[in-house]
């Protein structure tokens, strides 16, 4: 689907906006796209395969899959519970023969719930993607490592406050060693005071992300 297919409908048009802001974009091949399947490609690499980008699809059975990150295609749908009866069968001494007993074994399963509306499809795989390739492995170094978020700003945070308390401890001193270590250690309490500050912040904001990916 092309840009200005996208921007036919007004549910297009919002994936369209979401996908531009994730940086994800649509690689469905003209064949693809005749047999109703949708592929995009997103900005994160796999952790094998030579580090590819990640790619999902949407098809027509109602069926969104991640296309790339496994020895096989993996299903991203939902799941619900069912209840699936098989017939008993009885069996003489040595397994050769077998009768049915008149009676059934239930096996609790699961089963994908399908998707069959394409824009729905699309909707949910915005939202599965942000949930767990976006905020769950919300950070990738050059050689394909995944770095948490939480793990990366710790160890900003850490590093700015070891340089400011450097700071903080050279400008202290230049005042006179006495004064210069009361000037420090104010220096870095309002420094310290500030990142608390700013975790605090972090953790509200983790905290409303977490939230709305349960609600949706």
């Amino acid at each position: 689907m092309n840009r200005k297919e996208y921007n036919s409908d007004p549910r297009y048009a919002k994936v369209l906006e979401q996908m531009d802001l994730l940086g994800i974009m649509d690689i469905t091949t003209t064949r693809q796209a005749k047999n109703g399947t949708v592929t995009w490609k997103l900005p994160i690499k796999n952790n094998w395969r030579n580090g590819t980008n990640i790619e999902v699809g949407s098809f027509k059975s109602g069926m969104v899959r991640n296309n790339n990150s496994a020895h096989s295609n993996y299903q991203l749908n939902k799941c619900k519970s069912v209840d699936r009866y098989f017939k008993h069968y009885e069996y003489n001494d040595d397994y050769s023969e077998s009768k049915w007993s008149g009676r059934y074994n239930k096996y609790a399963c699961k089963e994908r719930i399908l998707i069959p509306i394409e824009i729905d499809r699309l909707e949910y795989l915005i939202s599965y993607c942000l949930k767990n390739y976006y905020i769950k492995r919300a950070n990738e170094v050059a050689n394909g490592d995944l770095i948490p978020k939480w793990k990366l700003e710790h160890a900003v945070s850490l590093n700015n406050y070891e340089n400011k308390h450097n700071e903080a401890y050279n400008n202290g001193y230049a005042h006179g060693l006495e004064q210069g270590k009361d000037k420090c250690c104010e220096e870095v309490a309002d420094f310290r005071h500030e990142s608390n500050a700013k975790i605090r912040n972090l953790e509200n904001k983790l905290d409303t992300i977490k939230r709305i990916a349960d609600y949706e």
